[in-house]
């Protein structure tokens, strides 16, 4: 009997890319010994992504898709992919293409020599735009810098996940999940694979400076409490350095030269109290972390699904 292997891909308007993905992973499978199924996760898609798939599952009986209600995110949309999968492994990857499927050959075979997770490190695409390669590079030295685990540069989510560790997965129900970090946690027998991402086929990226900060901000709080560490630091050494004002005020006293005036005190009141409201919204973050999670809402809402 031959083994399954789920492909779960997360898909936001990418109605362009959907055909030809589906039509890549078909030649993949072709070439291998694996019977396979493909789970889309529409995540909210406002085009025709969600219509062209069930059209062509109604031709291949092994297409599932989950719909949700509306934009949940990338990261819940890829979780209930793999709360959905009933393979022996389960492989993620994006719709975009620029993780290439020939490359779930080569996962396979590390898997089948024993390895339970199986992921892909992107090397530095130089064709990118300075910027884009700047930023990733930045996200991943703040996310190592301030968390407890190491995430190597160029992870993605593209990667391979025996049964046993979708299992333990799937038993977590974290608000706001960071599965990269998550998987990297979780431990398990670990193999990396490079590879250098292809163009986008088509459309654009979803993921912009402004999701990429907030993906960090997602997982530096979500693996550890080094930040409010550091604003504790911050009081300690601010304080210790205003002790250095002291003598500087004995000395005007003993002298009877006349303590400076506005300048100096509303700087020094602009620079505090600048750096108490930032140690005030490091807490913030961690009790708004606590306070959404204590709902128990859950990840994601399905609208509708062909998975029995």
């Amino acid at each position: 009997m031959k083994k399954l292997v789920s492909v779960v891909i997360p898909a936001y308007n990418e109605e362009e890319n959907i055909v030809v993905i589906i039509e890549r992973l078909g030649k993949v499978f072709d070439c291998l010994s694996y019977d396979f199924e493909i789970i889309l996760v529409d995540d909210g898609s406002k085009d025709q992504t969600l219509s062209i798939f069930k059209a062509m599952s109604n031709a291949k009986p092994n297409l599932f898709y989950v719909e949700f209600s509306r934009n949940f995110g990338h990261q819940n949309a890829l979780k209930a992919g793999l709360n959905e999968a009933k393979g022996d492994c389960v492989i993620s990857l994006d719709a975009d293409l620029q993780h290439p499927p020939e490359l779930i050959a080569q996962m396979l075979q590390k898997w089948e020599e024993g390895y339970e997770v199986v992921y892909t490190r992107r090397q530095v695409d130089k064709s990118l735009p300075y910027r884009k390669r700047k930023t990733s590079s930045i996200f991943y030295k703040i996310l190592n810098e301030l968390s407890d685990i190491e995430i190597e540069a160029g992870t993605a989510d593209f990667r391979l996940l025996d049964k046993k560790v979708v299992e333990i997965f799937n038993q977590f129900h974290e608000n706001e999940p960071f599965i990269r970090g998550l998987i990297k946690w979780l431990g398990f027998k670990q193999y990396a694979i490079d590879y250098i991402p292809d163009k986008r086929f088509a459309g654009a990226s979803k993921y912009n400076v402004t999701r990429m900060i907030k993906l960090a901000i997602q997982g530096v709080t979500s693996f550890s409490t080094r930040p409010l560490n550091t604003a504790i630091y911050l009081g300690f050494a601010f304080s210790s350095l205003s002790f250095l004002y002291v003598p500087y005020v004995l000395h005007s006293l003993y002298v009877g030269t006349e303590v400076s005036g506005w300048a100096s005190t509303i700087m020094t009141i602009v620079f505090f109290g600048g750096l108490q409201l930032i140690i005030l919204g490091i807490i913030g973050i961690y009790i708004g972390k606590i306070f959404i999670q204590s709902k128990n809402r859950p990840n994601y809402i399905i609208r509708s699904t062909n998975l029995k």
